[in-house]
């Protein structure tokens, strides 16, 4: 149960578990530090108590021994002594009651150390009891009854109060100040200690996103500084990589029409109709799956500005322009949620990918029914077929460049197999994502997350 606790407390950030450490360990040095420092005033001011009590005491006896016997008693009630010392005069005792003997620590502070002699000096021998005897009365008091020449006997109760350090008035706010204090230090330092790998991991975010994004600065600390210059190195080499694919993809493409259009060339002098409709049947196919991979590899929609779209308005164009150019679907096509959203994105980029979802959706289900809405910081868009779905198993195969479901897609309708991998290469370098759903009442439900 308390490991749960702890798991659920448990910050999950760097900075939250850095910040909660150092706060723990400042306040226990500070409850430490003003504990110690309590029970140090604490003693000091029981000892300071009891040098005043014993000067009072002096002083008392004094005054007694100089007064007359009938006077003592009025001089008692009449002296300003403190709560913790109680005097009276018997006049008639012989001798005081028997007595525990007083601790050595009790006994030094009221500077009654018989095991130090000469702690304080003797009083004139005029001022000097008779006969002295002190014992414990119990744990915080102890009493001293001192002998006059001539009658009676002064008999002093002294009160030694038990240490309290929780008591203080000032320690509870004392430690609050201090660990708010140290609490707003700790989150100060502890901020911009960890900003950097803050910086670092959107930067990666943003290169996720979009492989031109611009490079980190390289300054603060020597360790902050070399990650971002390795960081920013590796985005480079990316870009890199990226370029020399593109160049070579388009370079390939570029050899491959020549022979292509001689083969085509060469198939119109065929005579044989059904093989020269055949030949040119794949050499279409091929041109169209080189321009689509070219059209993929180089993503010319990675390097589209964002600006501020309708993206209800974007949603129902692409359904009209499907309807337009699928009339026998044209009733299975429907648009549902609000009449305006404004969202930032890629426009031109982003009806590519609904454009492939829903050419897909027509397809290979007969039906594009999209609905828009928002939830949360989240828009959420999911266009349901009625279709034969796919096996859950190949959900995420069909994003995979060139594949096809052969048991649940028709091969008759052709394609590439890249319309998947591009829209959600799409949107992914939104920031969003797409993941398929086989719908219980039949057909595929694709739904699609954007950040809001």
């Amino acid at each position: 149960m308390l490991s749960g606790l702890a798991r659920r407390f448990w910050p999950a950030s760097l900075g939250g578990r850095t910040a909660l450490v150092l706060l723990l360990g400042l306040m226990a040095v500070q409850a430490l530090g003003l504990t110690i420092h309590a029970f140090d005033r604490v003693e000091l001011q029981r000892a300071s108590e009891a040098r005043e009590n014993a000067v009072r005491s002096f002083n008392l006896w004094r005054a007694l021994i100089i007064s007359p016997p009938e006077r003592r008693a009025t001089i008692i009630a009449e002296a300003d002594l403190p709560s913790t010392l109680i005097a009276s005069y018997d006049a008639q005792a012989t001798t005081p009651r028997n007595l525990r003997p007083i601790p050595i620590e009790m006994a030094r502070h009221f500077r009654l150390d018989t095991a130090a002699p000469g702690t304080l000096p003797a009083p004139p021998r005029r001022y000097r009891a008779t006969e002295i005897h002190s014992g414990q009365l119990g744990p915080h008091s102890f009493a001293v009854s001192m002998r006059f020449p001539d009658q009676g006997w002064l008999n002093l109760t002294f009160r030694h109060p038990h240490p309290r350090p929780w008591h203080s008035d000032t320690f509870l706010i004392a430690f609050i100040a201090m660990s708010v204090t140290a609490a707003l230090l700790v989150w100060w330092g502890v901020r911009r200690l960890t900003r950097p790998v803050a910086d670092l991991a959107a930067a990666a975010e943003r290169l996720g996103r979009d492989v031109n994004a611009p490079a980190l600065p390289e300054t603060g600390p020597e360790e902050i500084a070399t990650a971002a210059a390795a960081f920013n190195t590796m985005a480079a080499n990316i870009r890199r990589f990226v370029a020399d694919r593109t160049q070579m993809l388009a370079a390939i493409s570029h050899d491959l029409r020549t022979p292509i259009t001689r083969l085509r060339l060469r198939a119109e002098f065929l005579d044989d109709d059904e093989q020269r409709a055949k030949m040119l049947a794949d050499l279409a196919e091929m041109e169209a799956m080189i321009a689509s991979t070219l059209a993929f590899a180089r993503d010319d929609a990675a390097n589209e500005p964002a600006s501020s779209v309708d993206l209800a308005s974007l949603a129902r164009t692409v359904l009209d322009e499907a309807a337009d150019a699928s009339p026998e679907h044209a009733e299975e096509i429907a648009f549902e949620g609000p009449e305006h959203l404004v969202l930032r994105v890629r426009p031109m980029a982003l009806k590519r990918a609904l454009s492939n979802l829903v050419g897909n959706a027509l397809k290979y289900g007969d039906a594009a029914r999209l609905t828009l809405d928002r939830r949360g910081e989240s828009v959420v868009m999911l266009l349901d077929d009625t279709g034969p779905g796919i096996p859950e198993a190949a959900h995420e195969k069909v994003f995979q460049p060139f594949q096809r479901i052969e048991g649940s897609r028709n091969r008759e309708t052709g394609g590439t197999g890249l319309g998947l991998t591009i829209a959600r290469s799409i949107l992914r370098a939104h920031g969003g994502e797409v993941t398929l759903h086989n719908r219980e009442e039949g057909g595929l439900r694709v739904a699609i997350r954007l950040p809001g």
